[in-house]
Parts: structure tokens; C-alpha cells; sequence
């Protein structure tokens, strides 16, 4: 069983994700979770997304991974035990205290080892399994062939999780003080600034203060900016290392990235299971993960391949703009939408979909206000507009259309 996991900033994302092919989403209250500059979810918005979750046979993982200080654990036990009664699917935890709160206060909760815990070999493990972790995080900085040692030395029962897409921190396994050290914000608390993507000179102290450029570009350096993860081409060796939850990174990523990622996925994954001994990564899907914002792709420490991990700018890249989201399943020829980004009649969009219109295209003959009043310029933001198509059917709420920029 391959479990997609895809993370969830807000609601909107979290059934964004759920729209779009995750089996499950990961994501925080407003408390204790390592994203303070996601929105986050509050009480209520948890109960609603556990309860959405489950009436579509998906489930829900509570971020409880912060690196806790005495006063973190104010409200601690009052909240495992809120998690517990709402039935979570599991705790994500990397602090041992906070690890023996969940065994003692809410000992029914699920616990997932978060990879803050850098789990790096099969010793540490198996401790953690002994101390009551039914899932393991692992340590970004695993190789295919350590993984599997891990598999093999545990107990068969345990998951284990893995980051497959998105950023990587330039530390270990998300431990990183640059944030705390130049803005005060603990990035281990949930407030990282990600310093990392600031631009940085080197200078020689000895002589005379004077600077060397490392990979510099006319905007700065970036040698702590990592490239991306992306492992959409090598899933059979993932699975075949014992993997059984494939881990998109992105909380603080819009809606469109995550529908963006999670579908090309989903769809790699259902291929990969039609047909295992035969799969190839289609080059449709692997080019689908450059329609959104990301930096260079990079397949980390899975290959110990001798690709530099650091990227020559930090500047995000992409080949396709979200234009509007699909408000309503289409009626006759007409759909009602959002507007997102400006377009205008005569343009090309591109459908972002889990249905069969996923990639068709088509031209903006025609859009209206929803008063019937003719719009040749979509140029105000979040608009809804009547969208009027010829040849395309089917159209469902949430819906992505997008358009290639031009460069």
C-alpha cells in the first residue's frame, strides 16, 4: 500500500489536496506545529477536517513537532487530548517529552516520528519503535540503500514515511539556526524566515576584508539554498526500499502548487500500481511538476549522486500561471470560476484536473459577469466571471485553468 501524503496550510488546501489524489494531509493547529507562518487551523477547523477526511476515506496527521522549551508545554496535555477526542489519524512528534505526553495523556493518538528526530540509521530506529512510534519519518539525508537496512531491521508493522518532493534545508534534517541567529525567530518553533534563500557574500578576514564569489549570480550568493526534491521518475526503487508513504513538502505553498504536485503523483502512483515490473515515469508528468513554482529539481541523497545541492539562485521558477479556479461542475457550455491572474478573451488556458479533461486546452471565446454583462478582460482579482467553451465538457468544482507564460 503507497499512501500519498500532501500537506495541508488551510482548508482550502487541505480539500484542494483531498480533490486532487492524497490518501492523507499533514498539517497543524495553532500551536506547537513547525509552520507559525502557515494559517494554519484552529479547534473547530480541525474537528471539520478530521471529520471531511474520514467521510472520504482519508485521513488526517496533527503536526505536534516543534523542538519544546519549558513553556511550550503550557496547554500541552488539554490539546493531545482534544486530538485524541476528535480521532486524528496520528501525531507527528520529534521531542521526547512531548512523545511521553502523548503516551500518557492520549495514549489511543497515533505517533509518527517526525524527521526533525533525524532518524539516520537502523539503532535509532528501532528505539524509537520501542518507545511507541507505529511510523517513522526518516532523515532527508538517507540513501535507497539505507532505507532499506532500516526496513529490514524493524518490525514489518511499523510505516515508513519519506519527503519525496519539494524543499530541502541546507542542515540536518530541518534543524537550522540561521533564522534564530539573524531575525530572532526560532525555526525550530515554527517561525523560520528561511534564511537560507537571503543573498550572502564570503569574505577573507585575513585579507583586507576582501569578497569571493561562490556561484554568484548579479542578484547575490546562494550556496546555503538548496534545489528541490524530485522523485517522480523513481517511485519503484522508493517502493522497493520499504517506503510506504511518499511525503510532498509545501504547507506554506498556494493551493495551485499543491493541486499541481499531488496530481502529477497521484497519477505516477496509479500507473506505477497498474503495471510494477514495467513502469516509466510518462514525460508528461515529470514535465507537469515544472507548470509551478519551484527551484531546480534534484533527487537529494537517495542516489548519493554527485549533484551539488546548492542552487545558483534562489529565484523560484515555472512555465505556467493559475488563472482562475472552476467554482461549480459546468452547466451546458458555461462554467462559473474565480479569476485569479489577468487573461483575456483570445487567450489559451490549460485544464488542471483529476478528471479526463487533465491537460486539454482550449481558447477564451467568450466570458461574462454573472449578470450576463460581456467581459473581454479578466483583470479583477478573484472575479467570478461566466467562462464560455465550445468543445470542452465536463468541467467539475476545483478545477485549476492555467495559462504558459510567455517568456
Amino acid at each position: 500500500m503507497i499512501e500519498l501524503l500532501a500537506p495541508a496550510g488551510n482548508m482550502e488546501k487541505l480539500k484542494t489536496a483531498f480533490a486532487y489524489g492524497a490518501d492523507a494531509c499533514y498539517f497543524a493547529g495553532t500551536r506547537f506545529g513547525l509552520r507559525a507562518m502557515s494559517s494554519n487551523f484552529s479547534n473547530e477547523e480541525l474537528q471539520e477536517s478530521v471529520e471531511y477526511a474520514h467521510s472520504l476515506g482519508k485521513k488526517c496527521y496533527i503536526t505536534v513537532n516543534i523542538l519544546a522549551h519549558n513553556a511550550d508545554y503550557d496547554g500541552l496535555k488539554e490539546y493531545l487530548q482534544f486530538l485524541e477526542s476528535i480521532k486524528v489519524d496520528g501525531v507527528i512528534v520529534s521531542d521526547l517529552g512531548i512523545m511521553s505526553f502523548v503516551k500518557e495523556y492520549a495514549p489511543t493518538l497515533e505517533l509518527h516520528v517526525s524527521t526533525q528526530s533525524s532518524i539516520t540509521n537502523k539503532y535509532s530506529a528501532m528505539e524509537y519503535v520501542k518507545l511507541g512510534a507505529k511510523r517513522l519519518v526518516l532523515a532527508r539525508e538517507l540513501s535507497i540503500k539505507e532505507i532499506k537496512e532500516i526496513r529490514d531491521y524493524i518490525p514489518k508493522d511499523i510505516d515508513i514515511e519519506c519527503f519525496v518532493h519539494g524543499a530541502m534545508c541546507i542542515s540536518y534534517s530541518g534543524r537550522c539556526l540561521l533564522s534564530n541567529y539573524l531575525c530572532g525567530r526560532d525555526s525550530n518553533r515554527g517561525a523560520c524566515v528561511q534564511a537560507c534563500r537571503f543573498q550572502y557574500t564570503i569574505k577573507e578576514y585575513a585579507k583586507d576584508g576582501d569578497e569571493y564569489p561562490i556561484e554568484e549570480d548579479d542578484r547575490g550568493t546562494y550556496i546555503l539554498n538548496s534545489k528541490d526534491m524530485c522523485l517522480i521518475e523513481h517511485i519503484k526503487e522508493l517502493v522497493d526500499a520499504g517506503i510506504t508513504s511518499f511525503k510532498i513538502e509545501g504547507r506554506m505553498k498556494s493551493p495551485y502548487y499543491v493541486a499541481t504536485v499531488v496530481n502529477a503523483y497521484r497519477r505516477a502512483i496509479d500507473l506505477y500500481k497498474n503495471d510494477p515490473d514495467h513502469y516509466t515515469c510518462p514525460k508528461y508528468l515529470v514535465q507537469e511538476l515544472e507548470k509551478t513554482s519551484h527551484r531546480r529539481f534534484t533527487t537529494g541523497f537517495y542516489f548519493a549522486s554527485n549533484d551539488k545541492e546548492y542552487t545558483k539562485s534562489s529565484m523560484p521558477i515555472q512555465t505556467h500561471e493559475f488563472m482562475a479556479v472552476v467554482m461549480s461542475n459546468q452547466v451546458g457550455n458555461w462554467v462559473e470560476i474565480e479569476q485569479r491572474n489577468r487573461f483575456r478573451v483570445g487567450d489559451e488556458l490549460e485544464i488542471l484536473s483529476p478528471s479526463d479533461n487533465f491537460n486539454k486546452t482550449f481558447i477564451v471565446s467568450k466570458m461574462t459577469t454573472l449578470d450576463g454583462e460581456e467581459v473581454v478582460d479578466a483583470m479583477h482579482v478573484q472575479e467570478r466571471l461566466r467562462l464560455y467553451l465550445d468543445d470542452i465538457t465536463g468541467l467539475q468544482s476545483g478545477d485549476i485553468l492555467r495559462k504558459k507564460i510567455d517568456k
